[in-house]
């Protein structure tokens, strides 16, 4: 027994030292948790290799190195103070990197603090540096207790939902326009605007989308609470029920499976499209995935590992100007903006609801604004393309901030406003389809367009069920909830 406590202490000492710790673990000790901490928090935006390569550079490669360099040159410029370098980086590495994660960017005020606090603890609790060693690393251990659920779920993900009831990603189509999808972040259908919470007068935009050769689908919805969860259904033509997602505004793989991968791009790229994705900003791209468009606005230099917001609006009318093709090749566009948005998103930054109407009112009017100007410009330079305008979700209007999601509500005006959705087509020659009655939802969009280019109305024959979902988290009610059934009404069914 004797001789294992002796091998334990062995080595024990081999890497701490008899009274200090080496300065290479102090390092690792002082960015595992803060890169731990980071990694559990925004586990949805920072799941590449690409991120987990830059944390490990960042939060530990670049502190051993800091340390190690800083320990044997201390000891020769100031052999006096050499004890207190170790700790001082120690504690320093470890506030900076947390500030890091809590507050992107550079807070000079913050560093400065952060530099006092850490001096004054290398003074006092260098003899310590032991304890703080282990207590970094006990935080570490009990990150990880957050982060590996989300690790097996991202190993363990099960894709079975994406995949198609018939064949038609392989399906020829017989006419090929080209083809614009724009989406209005927020964009309440015009049958909602006028009435409800929101009984706004619209008509001066609606005359003149009117005008331009639209075609309006009243009580148009959308599946799902948020930009992403409703994109992926849209693109990948099925529901996926936020497919084990905790965040109704985040779900597992599904900026991949917009920008990426999905069966939309397939089926267009069979067909000869070139496919651009033109966005304000990078938000769909947060996570950085490999980019399945032929061509984007957006370039990944742009992004940053750690957030820093979504970085400096793109002008969308400009960037469509500026991508216009000269190809023979037809062209899809999905343009995506930021307005007229949603209300706020937490109760720490509303301003009420009245208040919050009228700031969402002013927004629409933003996006009325650019909405004529994308219209202008297609309809000149494209005036037989197939220009679908869609929104995302609703504004939800009426609450207070939109997280209030996460608790049953049985008004009947507030579910409208969570899934309203506006949709308008310029259909080309003004020749909608006969079954364009079956647009009711988002999920069978592309279906219904590819059924229509392709003649092939065989695959209307699987459209997705036309239901709206939500994720609940309140006392009594916890997991994924139907709120509008096949025929638009408001029904509370919890899914098994």
């Amino acid at each position: 027994m004797a001789q294992k406590n002796q091998q334990k202490q062995s080595i024990a000492s081999k890497l701490f030292g008899s009274t200090k710790i080496r300065a290479w673990i102090a390092a690792i000790a002082a960015g595992l948790y803060p890169m731990i901490f980071y990694f559990s928090a925004n586990f949805p935006l920072v799941n590449s290799w690409a991120h987990v390569g830059y944390f490990l550079a960042m939060f530990i490669f670049m502190p051993v190195i800091v340390m190690v360099l800083a320990k044997l040159l201390g000891g020769l410029v100031i052999p006096k103070w050499k004890h207190l370098i170790v700790p001082f980086l120690n504690v320093f590495f470890f506030l900076f990197l947390l500030k890091v994660c809590l507050y992107a960017g550079v807070q000079k005020k913050m560093i400065l603090v952060i530099i006092m606090i850490a001096g004054l603890a290398a003074f006092f609790l260098h003899k310590h540096l032991s304890k703080l060693v282990v207590l970094q690393f006990l935080l570490a251990i009990l990150g990880m207790t957050s982060l590996i659920p989300q690790i097996v779920n991202e190993v363990n993900y099960n894709d079975s939902w994406t995949q198609l009831p018939d064949a038609i990603e392989e399906v020829t189509l017989k006419t090929t326009p080209n083809i614009y999808v724009i989406q209005p972040d927020g964009y309440v259908n015009f049958s909602e605007l006028s009435r409800g919470y929101y009984a706004i007068d619209n008509s001066k935009f609606e005359s003149f989308v009117a005008d331009a050769g639209f075609k309006h689908y009243p009580n148009f919805t959308s599946n799902y609470a948020s930009t992403l969860t409703s994109n992926s259904a849209t693109f990948m033509m099925k529901h996926h029920y936020y497919n084990g997602a905790k965040n109704f505004s985040e779900g597992i793989r599904m900026r991949d499976q917009i920008v990426t991968n999905n069966p939309v791009l397939d089926i267009l790229k069979n067909n000869e499209y070139e496919t651009t994705i033109l966005t304000e900003n990078y938000y769909l791209m947060l996570n950085r995935p490999e980019l399945g468009y032929d061509n984007s606005n957006v370039d990944y230099k742009e992004i940053p590992f750690i957030g820093t917001g979504l970085g400096d609006s793109k002008d969308i009318v400009d960037a469509l100007k500026s991508n216009f093709s000269v190809s023979r090749k037809p062209q899809f566009f999905f343009l995506e903006f930021l307005m007229p948005a949603h209300i706020a998103g937490r109760a720490a930054v509303t301003k009420g609801k009245d208040e919050e109407r009228t700031i969402w009112e002013e927004k629409l009017q933003i996006a009325n604004e650019k909405l004529e100007a994308l219209i202008t410009t297609i309809n000149k330079r494209d005036p037989n393309a197939l220009v679908v305008i869609m929104a995302d979700h609703g504004g939800f209007v009426g609450m207070e901030y939109t997280e209030q999601i996460y608790s049953r509500t049985t008004d009947k005006d507030i579910v409208k406003s969570i899934f309203s959705s506006n949709l308008l087509i310029k259909w080309p020659n003004n020749e909608a389809p006969a079954f364009d009655t079956l647009l009711k939802s988002s999920v069978n969009l592309f279906r219904v367009l590819f059924a229509h280019l392709s003649g092939d109305n065989a695959l209307l024959n699987n459209l997705e069920d036309n239901s709206s979902y939500v994720i609940l988290k309140d006392t009594k009610n916890n997991g994924v909830y139907k709120y509008l059934d096949n025929e638009g009404r408001v029904v509370f069914e919890r899914l098994d």
